[in-house]
């Protein structure tokens, strides 16, 4: 569910101020995205495992989370934090997204409503 490695379409570099705006860009390591989202660093190996969010790696190794990817890491941990299971919350989280993106699709293959009406009105109904 992850985009390409620095969101853009043609790889090239981003400056500093475009990778601050850049919600794919990986800035937050993973004890400091832990801590924002008040869980534990196991919890995002587990969706990592779970192939919900796919962390980019530093040069050392170490994960590095996007903005995007710690929205969705909220996301199951509120589910979680319900009741629900680890993997159902994934799946739930998917699907939402899913759906969001058909209907932005669906949105944008409707065409505009038009001021004539399809059909005449019937005549003395």
């Amino acid at each position: 569910m992850t985009p390409g490695s620095n969101g853009t379409a043609d790889n090239e570099p981003q400056t500093t101020a475009e990778k601050f705006d850049d919600e794919h860009y990986p800035a937050y390591t993973m004890g400091r995205a832990a801590e924002l989202l008040n869980t534990s660093a196991n919890f995002l190996r587990s969706l990592d495992e779970a192939n919900l969010i796919e962390p980019q790696r530093s040069a050392g190794g170490h994960r590095r989370y996007s903005r995007y990817q710690l929205r969705l890491a909220a996301r199951v941990r509120a589910l979680v934090d319900q009741g629900t299971g680890l993997d159902a919350a994934c799946r739930i989280v998917t699907l939402e997204d899913q759906l969001q993106e058909a209907r932005a699709l669906n949105a944008r293959m409707t065409p505009p409503p038009t001021s004539e009406e399809p059909h005449p009105p019937l005549q003395g109904v």
